[in-house]
Order: structure tokens, then sequence, then C-alpha cells
């Protein structure tokens, strides 16, 4: 009995400093959070078809996905609002030409590639209180997506292209994400984004003349990383 006594005594005397690590685990009021992993860019495109003047050619963009360094930086506003940017090192994409009709599918493949980053500005939520050590949030915000290092391909030169170029883009984002302490400042993180981008491409065709198409890429944005509170 006294054996199962001193036990319970000192749970109970444990359970305060228990309590005060989990709270210290959570985001608070003033923290400023670097997060860091692998993240991809998936679009899911809907193209326009491939104009010249005022006539339709037909056929479609495509684009790849792409992975690359993703970095967040947030500072927490108070204890369950932050502000957050989403950085990258620049992701590139393969840009083709598909579903072209009967006498112009020949131009259907690989047309080039192009590079673009995204930076996104966001407010997030986190629902729970700070005694938690998981944190999920849901974000909103505004992204940018500046298109450059445009190239047309060797096989796309050989068909008669010449010169690419996309227009830059401003949209909405949408995002939901968690983080989970493993210590006080260490955390591992999760996130989901949908952005809003649309531009117009353009590009020339020998014998045909200035080629332009409308592309709302509204990529699918996953990462997955390491993130450390300060």
């Amino acid at each position: 009995m006294s054996h199962f006594v001193s036990k319970l005594t000192a749970s109970l005397l444990l359970a305060p400093a228990l309590l005060a690590a989990s709270v210290a685990q959570a985001h608070q009021a003033g923290d400023i959070i670097v997060r860091a992993g692998a993240i991809v860019v998936d679009p899911r495109e809907d193209s326009s078809g491939i104009k010249t003047g005022g006539a339709n050619l037909g056929g479609k963009a495509t684009l790849n996905k792409d992975t690359q360094l993703g970095l967040n930086f947030a500072y927490m506003l108070t204890d369950q609002f932050a502000v957050e940017l989403l950085a990258a090192t620049p992701f590139k994409h393969e840009v083709g030409v598909a579903g072209s009709p009967a006498g112009l599918d020949a131009l259907n493949g690989k047309l080039g590639t192009i590079k673009h980053l995204p930076p996104t500005l966001s407010a997030l939520w986190y629902p729970l209180q700070n005694n938690s050590a998981f944190q999920p949030y849901v974000g909103a915000g505004v992204n940018f997506t500046w298109f450059f290092d445009e190239e047309v391909g060797s096989e796309a030169k050989g068909k008669g292209f010449r010169g690419l170029s996309l227009d830059n883009s401003w949209g909405w984002a949408a995002q939901i994400g968690a983080d989970y302490m493993l210590t006080e400042n260490l955390m591992v993180n999760a996130q989901v984004r949908y952005i809003d981008i649309s531009t117009t491409g353009y590009t020339h065709l020998d014998g045909v003349g200035r080629l332009k198409v409308d592309v709302d890429v509204d990529p699918f944005v996953y990462m997955v990383g390491l993130g450390y509170k300060f």
C-alpha cells in the first residue's frame, strides 16, 4: 500500500512538469517557424485550344510535375494566428502539345521547358489550444508565379517552333497542414495547397505564325519536411 501511495504521489508531483512540457511544445505568439522539405507541384492544367490570329487550331498545352526543396517562414501573431511565406528552389516543367487534330498531329509532343517560382503569402489559423503537441492548421492567401528560362526543345525546333514565353500570374491559394512537435523546438510538418495559376503561353511556328494558348495550371502542391521554432 505504501508503495502504491509513493508511486501515486510521485505521479502527481510529475504531472505539472509534464503539462508544462506539453505547453512549452506548442506554438506561441512571437514564435518564428522555419520549415524545409520536399515540395511537389502537380499541375492540373486546363488548356484552351492553340490559337493563331482568329483561328483555333485545336490541341492543348500540357505540363508535368516537379519536386524541389520547399521552404516556409511563419511568424505567430498570436497563439493561434500566423502569417507565412512559401518559397522554393525553382521548379522546372516540361511543356508539351497534345490533342492536335489530323493534319496538325505532327505538332504533338514535347515543346520545351520552363521554370517558375511561386512565392505565396498566407494567413494561418491553428484551431487547437497551445497545450497540444499536434497542431493542425488551415490557411489562405495570395500567390505570384514568375515564369522564366523558357526554352524550345530541339525536337520542337525541328518542327518549326521558335521562341517560348509565359505570362506571370497572380492568384489565390488555400492550404491545410499540420505540425507535430518532436521536441520543444523541432517538429515534423505536412501540408497540401491548391494554387490558382493562370497564364498565356506564346510561341512561333514557321509557316503558321505566332501561336498562343491560355492555360489554367491550378496545381496541387504537397510538402513534407521538418521545422524549427525560434
